[in-house]
């Protein structure tokens, strides 16, 4: 009579035995293994704060480098936060003589839209062996109003963790849209803010370091939802936002100092056109974020609004550029696609022209390449070549105006 060759269980005895060259297996041992499996995977996932390979800045601005075009100051920025945030972690993890803590230093990056503030999340987020997660800041309210309480960061940065409290209390955090929350007025309000200075209150004690209660599965507190306490203290945020209207800011406190006879020595000094490389603490005051914030994001950086040279390069240059992307698409139809310098040229200029940056130059080609990427597939083509002409008449199609911003 057949029988289990792991437990030696009867086939009568069993509810399946699966048979293979010499032996059996029983359900029950199945689902044995299979625990088992589970179980030594899990072990094998676990953050090991020892097993890093360290890179150096230089390392990681490199593999920047590969994904995200220009932002100089930026990459180098991000590149040096997380180089000291696993040197934190390392200290943390073996005490030294001389008993010096390396405080976090937590990061604001202040960009227009499309310059590659999430892109530069997302691309750290391939080299990183910390668990990492992008939130949106749009969505947070005031505990009890709708939306998501602010306890909801952590919660995404667990679940990334797959629920390892002590690998998620050592992750990075990208906190976007951070300029959503932003008061909305100069004066705090006698009524409530719950989408805005309400959510940079409670926002306060995740980022200067604290023991927090967060609900496992996300959603509202309740009385009889079992919580799971997180210490924020060596949790990296990295903040981005686009910060519109900005400027003028800027442009009123750096006219405020140009006074007397050096006035327009001074004034010709200043760029007009990227005020935001001027952008100082202050600034981000006046915007609407309370100082409580600010003083808990000590390292402030900008991104350049991208030029014509730099959105030429994102077509063609990165490894997930926009066109190779394209190209790779059609190769799996076995269909050549090849694009015509003049067509770049003319994608390019469009882009300026929306003021969407980077995003408007994947929001044109997928007007212009909609119609083949719906035909060709089904037809006997093998090769297409875009023209600026059929790029042009595919533009035409589409109502224009809705692609720039007002």
């Amino acid at each position: 009579m057949d029988k289990c060759s792991f437990c030696g269980r009867d086939k009568k005895d069993t509810n399946l035995l699966i048979a293979g060259i010499s032996g059996h297996i029983c359900d029950s041992c199945i689902e044995q293994a299979y625990e088992i499996v589970q179980e030594e995977l899990k072990k094998n996932n676990e953050f090991d704060v020892n097993s890093i390979k360290l890179l150096k800045p230089v390392e990681i601005k490199k593999f920047l480098d590969l994904y995200v075009i220009g932002q100089e100051e930026a990459k180098k920025f991000i590149s040096v936060a997380v180089y000291n945030h696993y040197k934190r972690l390392m200290q943390t993890s073996r005490r030294d003589e001389d008993d010096v803590e390396i405080e976090k230093s937590n990061i604001i990056l202040v960009g227009e839209t499309g310059t590659g503030k999430t892109l530069l999340a997302r691309t750290i987020a391939k080299l990183l062996h910390v668990p990492f997660t992008i939130v949106d800041a749009t969505v947070l309210t005031e505990a009890g109003y709708v939306g998501e309480d602010i306890e909801s960061i952590l919660t995404r940065l667990l679940q990334v963790a797959d629920y390892n409290v002590e690998a998620a209390e050592k992750g990075i955090v990208f906190i976007d849209e951070i300029d959503k929350i932003a008061r909305k007025g100069d004066n705090p309000s006698i009524t409530r803010d719950v989408s805005g200075e309400g959510v940079q209150q409670g926002l306060l004690k995740l980022l200067e370091g604290s023991v927090v209660n967060v609900p496992p599965q996300g959603g509202r507190k309740h009385p009889d939802q079992k919580m799971i306490p997180v210490n924020t203290k060596n949790i990296l945020f990295i903040c981005g936002g686009a910060f519109d209207g900005i400027d003028k800011k800027i442009a009123l406190r750096l006219n405020t100092k140009i006074v007397g006879y050096t006035a327009a020595r001074n004034t010709s000094k200043i760029e007009r056109d990227n005020l935001l490389q001027y952008i100082a603490p202050q600034d981000l005051k006046a915007f609407g974020l309370i100082p409580e914030i600010i003083g808990r994001l000590p390292v402030l950086t900008y991104l350049h609004p991208l030029d014509r040279t730099a959105l030429r390069n994102i077509l063609t240059e990165p490894k997930n550029a926009i066109i190779k992307q394209y190209i790779k698409l059609f190769k799996i139809d076995a269909i050549e696609l090849e694009f015509e310098k003049e067509v770049l040229e003319y994608i390019v200029d469009k882009a300026i022209e929306f003021k969407l940056g980077a995003r408007g130059l994947r929001s044109i080609c997928e007007h212009i390449m909609i119609d083949a990427m719906f035909e060709l597939p089904s037809g006997g083509t093998d090769k297409m070549v875009v023209t600026k002409k059929y790029a042009e008449e595919k533009l035409e199609k589409v109502n224009i105006k809705r692609l720039k911003v007002a």
